[in-house]
């Protein structure tokens, strides 16, 4: 999800839900590729709960992912890092269709078809926040950053063992809440993930207010998980923490600084 919650229809008749999905599609798309990938970065925007109709050419969940994947792009310069998002078939995750997740898993087996077994990490917004968790026990994937993610009351988290899942989630969102994504990181550290959660105080799901934040943090997590650079201090206190302990959830994101 992205925003307001839509239940469009779309192009969603009873035909149109059972077509079967072109093999064509493509779900990976490169935004940087290095000759020799040594890691990579997978970036899933949001979308909207129930929707079949494909994504527009102007996607503004996508523009949204844009001002992450500048920063992304600066921290991994010559580090030979591949960085690419996910292309959706559908607007929407559309019930049991799971239509994200799918698309996420499949841009992961071209992934790994095409680099091998590089360790990967998945950052996702809202809707692309459910869709990487859900896309995390992949054999690639070492460690999910989700913001500001959906994560509905019975949403799977076993597969997430032994990976690092950082969560940011600003306080003042309306649309995905906060006490969904505390429920399931707890569901998580239970299950035996490495999860700590960050309370992005003063914003809302739209990630506009305090952006740069936003931006630096997950860059900065992201690119910690990929070996480039140290967690900060107070996330790896967190991942060290025993299974149960509450306070690995409730990090307040601190301002972050411009990296030299």
């Amino acid at each position: 999800m992205s925003g307001t919650i839509r239940t469009s229809a779309g192009d969603g008749t009873a035909e149109n839900a059972a077509r079967p999905r072109p093999d064509a599609h493509r779900a990976l798309h490169w935004r940087v590729r290095p000759q020799r990938p040594g890691a990579a970065v997978l970036v899933l925007h949001g979308g909207e709960e129930r929707n079949l109709a494909r994504p527009g050419r102007l996607n503004l969940p996508l523009l949204r992912m844009h001002g992450f994947l500048r920063a992304l792009r600066r921290a991994t310069a010559g580090a030979d890092i591949a960085i690419g998002t996910v292309r959706y078939r559908h607007r929407g995750w559309n019930d049991e269709r799971a239509d994200a997740a799918r698309d996420a898993l499949a841009a992961l087996d071209e992934l790994r078809e095409e680099l091998g077994g590089v360790p990967t990490v998945l950052v996702g917004h809202s809707m692309g926040g459910r869709a990487a968790l859900r896309a995390g026990g992949h054999p690639n994937v070492t460690g999910v950053v989700a913001l500001a993610p959906w994560c509905p009351a019975g949403e799977p988290c076993e597969h997430l063992a032994g990976r690092d899942v950082l969560m940011l989630h600003g306080d003042r969102d309306t649309v995905t809440p906060p006490a969904d994504t505390h429920a399931f990181a707890a569901r998580g550290r239970a299950a035996g993930a490495r999860v700590c959660g960050y309370t992005v105080t003063g914003s809302g799901h739209a990630m506009l207010q305090r952006v740069t934040d936003w931006h630096r943090a997950t860059t900065h997590l992201a690119t910690a998980m990929l070996g480039l650079r140290d967690l900060p201090a107070e996330t790896a206190s967190a991942l060290a923490l025993p299974p149960g302990a509450p306070e690995a959830l409730t990090l307040p994101l601190p301002r972050q600084p411009r990296r030299p």
